[in-house]
């Protein structure tokens, strides 16, 4: 990454992207932690769900929306996607004069740090084929012993809100049930999409054993913000704008038990 400059840094637009309403998670966090903060947020909903892309159309996808908000005017990207942080992250992080962050590797020296031994992670089948959540988990923790398992039908639960059907039950169900063989004492939540399943995963497990890396990931953020000088200043809070590459009435429609939303996305 070229080096930052902190002329009128500070009360630039934070850029967010997720492939649909998952990446809200971490978004609302993120406003609620520091409501000054202006912010963007891009929905890739013509390319949902990138659980099942290639490794070469997630990189091609993550360009296109960094190369959207650098003529913003950004400040910083927060990658509010498990799959684009495991996948694409590696590939893009030196190709723009603006910070990047990634949920996967911000948030694992902190989970690595707690006091356990096995740990299981929920995760889009992308993520699973990189092994990303292991690898950066054992970076700062080399005895751990983690377990990643693929649970594709859950994002289409969640973006299609069919939280009640027994299909959707049926789906948690299985891969919790696969996942408490492992006998983790932790298992995270490793897509943004997923703590909106929490009411259907409680009914299989309990609530304490689930992470949910998206508060951890907003106080990284907020702290290397200060420590980087990039800390927006205003006294007010901050403006938002939101953005879909397609079906701005479905991201509305989708988005109402997340987030309330001011307007309808921008159509990027």
């Amino acid at each position: 990454m070229s080096t930052l400059n902190h002329n009128n840094l500070n009360n630039r637009p934070v850029g967010f992207f997720d492939s649909g309403v998952g990446g809200l998670s971490v978004y609302a966090r993120f406003k609620h932690l520091l409501p000054v903060e202006n912010t963007l947020y891009y929905g890739d909903l013509a390319h949902m769900p990138y659980g099942d892309k290639t490794k070469e159309e997630l990189v091609s996808y993550a360009r296109t929306i960094l190369d959207f908000y650098k003529l913003k005017g950004v400040k910083a990207v927060v990658i509010a996607c498990n799959t684009s942080s495991a996948q694409a992250y590696d590939i893009i992080k030196e190709e723009y004069g603006f910070k990047i962050y990634p949920i996967i590797q911000s948030c694992a020296k902190v989970i690595a740090s707690m006091k356990v031994n096995r740990i299981g992670v929920f995760a889009t089948q992308a993520t699973v084929n990189s092994g990303a959540y292991k690898k950066e988990l054992m970076k700062y923790n080399s005895v751990l012993e983690v377990c990643e398992l693929a649970c594709p039908d859950w994002v289409p639960i969640v973006e299609s809100g069919n939280y009640d059907n027994p299909e959707s039950i049926a789906a948690v169900e299985m891969h919790v049930e696969e996942m408490l063989k492992f006998a983790p004492d932790k298992i995270i939540l490793g897509c943004t999409h997923y703590p909106y399943l929490m009411s259907l995963l409680t009914k299989f497990a309990p609530k304490e054993l689930f992470i949910d890396p998206a508060k951890i990931f907003v106080e990284y953020i907020k702290n290397d913000f200060e420590s980087l000088g990039l800390l927006n200043n205003s006294q007010t809070a901050g403006y938002e704008k939101m953005f879909v590459s397609a079906n701005p009435e479905s991201f509305t429609e989708h988005s109402k038990i997340f987030y309330e939303l001011h307007k309808t996305p921008e159509l990027a």
